[in-house]
């Protein structure tokens, strides 16, 4: 029997503040780009991730982080397929995809300005 997906993990990463300043909008782009479920929580639109193990909120009292502080990172099933839903969605990319070891990394501006990375289990091939 596999246990349920879970915020309370003793050291995992169980909850995230995103700044946004429009907290709907924002919500409505991770819906869309990362599948996450938005909920109305208070004042600010409460999220859970796609693994059940991250919650948060988006929240208009604090500044995006841009390039500097904690970066997170999602995993995705498809860098190239993220960033074009992304950049539909309002964002911009902020590094382009490259090769680290096995895996392909990129970073993205969201709409309202915060730095995220993406990445998924694969190789880019260098074209000879």
């Amino acid at each position: 029997m596999s246990e349920q997906p879970s915020v309370f993990r003793p050291g995992g990463i169980s909850y995230v503040r995103i700044p946004a300043p429009d907290p709907d909008e924002l919500a409505a782009f991770y819906a869309k780009v990362f599948g996450w479920s938005i909920r109305k929580h208070g004042k600010s639109p409460a999220f859970t991730d796609r693994s059940g193990h991250v919650i948060g909120h988006f929240v208009s009292d604090q500044t995006a982080t841009a390039d500097h502080g904690i970066r997170p990172y999602i995993y995705v099933k498809s860098v190239v397929d993220t960033i074009e839903q992304a950049l539909k969605s309002g964002a911009s990319v902020a590094t382009e995809p490259y090769p680290e070891g096995n895996l392909t990394i990129a970073t993205l501006r969201d709409p309202a300005g915060n730095t995220i990375g993406i990445w998924e289990q694969s190789r880019i091939t260098e074209e000879t």
